[in-house]
């Protein structure tokens, strides 16, 4: 039996829309997964990016809840550096209260922006929140009832509103085996960012599952991988649609943040010797092709990891090619 699809999103924003247009695209997205089959779909905390919308991934995700009625929501990440881990605690805990058993907390501990941004979020620059990373999931955890900090401030505090029969799915998550090892240690799920990651999955995952050990939240390992796909009905549609994630990919590394262009555009950009050697380490889209052969290789890359979950991200210009490819996939998902 095929493993459960969920989604990522970003909240890219297109050339000539708003940021708006953005986050009402990624509410369509998520009505559309639902629709699909998808068990979770999750939103990113990115700062000061002219091509992502999702800057507050509560806000979003209560703005998701409302469209929707069964698909499970989170974050994919919270930057825990970012934010005092009490705050993180009541956010979640209130959408939890709003919509009991749907509602995931993915903790990442880069700041998810340049370091200028990290200091206006947090004042001491987030160098010290990222190393005191442990301790604060171990805080947060606290709120949820959680009792491996014995000087917790929740033994005098309360996470507003209160934890009630359920709580928040915690999860970590990481492009190295840094949060992979955290996560088996704390008896967490974890979720290995391979989307832009540039260790070998499993790898990272055999670390997750090597420091694995049983909480009161999970008793044996649940790993889930994150990669990029674009599926079309041919090849030649899906490489593309494929061309914005391309040039995304090329301006991410160079230092450019523009928003997403169409596959139009990006067909008439000509990349030089640079941009091709990071493309040939990136090309921006793991997975891309005909539905059926897509969804093979999923399969495989599924069975080479032996996650229990794997999540799919798009970089595209429209609402439909993002929709259409979980659509296509979720068809073929045997």
């Amino acid at each position: 039996m095929a493993v459960p699809l969920s989604v990522l999103d970003l909240a890219h924003v297109a050339k000539g829309a708003t940021s708006g247009d953005a986050l009402w695209r990624t509410i369509e997205i998520a009505k559309r997964a639902e629709a699909a089959g998808y068990l979770r779909f999750w939103v990113a905390e990115h700062h000061n990016m002219p091509t992502v919308a999702s800057t507050s991934p509560p806000v979003l995700i209560a703005a998701m809840a409302a469209q929707t009625e069964r698909i499970r929501l989170g974050s994919g990440g919270v930057m825990l550096p970012n934010h005092a881990p009490l705050v993180v605690a009541e956010q979640f805990a209130m959408l939890e209260a709003l919509h009991p058993g749907r509602i995931d907390l993915g903790l990442g501990r880069a700041p998810g922006t340049d370091q200028l941004t990290a200091h206006a979020l947090r004042r001491d620059g987030g160098q010290q929140a990222a190393e005191d990373f442990p301790q604060h999931v171990l805080e947060l955890l606290a709120w949820f009832g959680d009792d491996r900090l014995p000087e917790s401030m929740a033994r005098y505090l309360t996470a507003t509103p209160a934890p009630g029969e359920t709580h928040p799915e915690v999860w970590l998550l990481g492009s190295s085996g840094y949060a992979a090892q955290l996560a088996g240690l704390l008896g967490l799920p974890y979720c290995y960012a391979h989307h832009f990651g540039t260790f070998d999955p499993v790898e990272v995952l055999d670390a997750y599952r090597s420091w694995f050990q049983p909480s009161a939240a999970l008793a044996e390992p649940y790993a889930m991988v994150c990669t990029t796909v674009i599926a079309a009905d041919t090849a030649e549609e899906a490489d593309f649609l494929a061309g914005p994630a391309r040039v995304m990919q090329i301006e991410a590394r160079t230092g450019q943040r523009r928003p997403i262009v169409s596959p139009e555009e990006a067909a008439t950009r000509e990349f030089d010797a640079v941009a091709q050697s990071i493309l040939a380490e990136n090309s921006g889209t793991r997975f891309q092709g005909a539905a059926a052969e897509v969804a093979e290789r999923l399969q495989e890359f599924v069975v080479r990891t032996g996650v229990q979950e794997l999540m799919l991200a798009s970089s595209t210009y429209d609402t439909d090619t993002k929709a259409r490819t979980l659509e296509l996939v979720a068809q073929h998902w045997t």
